[in-house]
């Protein structure tokens, strides 16, 4: 009786020492893990590659001119007909655009009927190229396990990849080009461009040590 009291008078410091590690530091905590559509590599890829050839754009001829942007043939240039909606990049592009009129003392105005002159901003792509690269045996599927469905892959067998040299490269695209004209008369005022960016990253792996990475985006830089 007595080895029974003793056990569980050591249950009971033990739970009161735990209840105050709990007070003084505190509960329990949770982290939420989302993952986006796009990577932060391949939103940056796109939207570096953007801000480098929109800088390019000689916009001083609209020096405090009332400008109208118009992304009209932004949109149809990389877009089927009926899909009218921008994309997240040509947003970005549109807004890379107007930062720089703005700084370059452009008065922006938010319909064409106020405006001394109309931009109409184009581009001949956004987009990423990648490149694989591996040196050694890539991931074999050697079938199912009999018994096992199918449908859901669970029964798969497959091989680990054995890479002596692997490289992942990826390179982001962006094309730009304006044209400025009078409101009133369509006369031209202003042309630029076309202009391409591109920017980069790369991982590669030497025999399974890796990734080392390198490359001009900031996930990629140190």
């Amino acid at each position: 009786m007595s080895q029974h009291i003793q056990r569980y008078r050591l249950l009971s410091v033990a739970a009161r020492i735990v209840a105050v590690i709990c007070v003084l530091f505190g509960g329990c905590a949770t982290l939420r893990v989302t993952d986006p559509i796009e990577t932060a590599t391949e939103q940056f890829l796109e939207s570096e590659a953007i801000t480098r050839c929109v800088n390019q754009l000689a916009v001083d001829a609209l020096r405090d001119r009332r400008v109208f942007v118009d992304a009209t043939y932004l949109i149809a240039a990389t877009q089927p007909i009926l899909a009218q909606t921008p994309t997240p990049e040509q947003n970005f592009m549109i807004g890379e655009l107007r930062a720089k009129l703005l700084l370059a003392g452009v008065r922006l105005v938010d319909k064409k009927e106020k405006a001394e002159v109309v931009l109409e901003l184009r581009s001949g792509g956004i987009g990423i190229d990648r490149y694989d690269y591996l040196l050694g045996l890539p991931a074999t599927d050697l079938g199912g396990v009999p018994g096992i469905d199918q449908a859901t892959n669970s029964g798969l067998l497959v091989t680990p990849q054995i890479a002596i040299l692997q490289t992942i490269k990826q390179k982001g695209y962006a094309g730009v080009a304006m044209v400025a004209y009078w409101s009133d008369t369509g006369e031209l005022i202003a042309s630029s461009g076309p202009f391409v960016s591109v920017t980069h990253r790369e991982d590669f792996w030497f025999f399974g040590f890796g990734p080392r990475i390198t490359g001009d985006i900031p996930p990629a830089q140190k």
